[in-house]
């Protein structure tokens, strides 16, 4: 369990650190992410990018498990 979580630590700050590059690449503007202006609120669920990193996450821990 504490590798697991010092693994993940590392995965978070190493996609922090990175999210200036990987912004650039259109995730959450996506066609199928729900945006919903108001005056005063904005409500946004990025369900096309959840998807997608979803199935890459599990594409990555599956080639990791063989």
């Amino acid at each position: 369990m504490t590798r697991t979580l010092v693994i993940l630590g590392l995965v978070l700050i190493a996609v922090g650190v990175t999210w200036p590059w990987i912004s650039k690449l259109g995730l959450g503007r996506l066609p199928g992410d729900i945006v919903i202006r108001r005056e005063g609120f904005t409500f946004y669920f990025p369900l096309t990018t959840s998807v997608i990193v979803s199935l890459v996450v599990s594409l990555l821990i599956w080639l990791f498990r063989k």
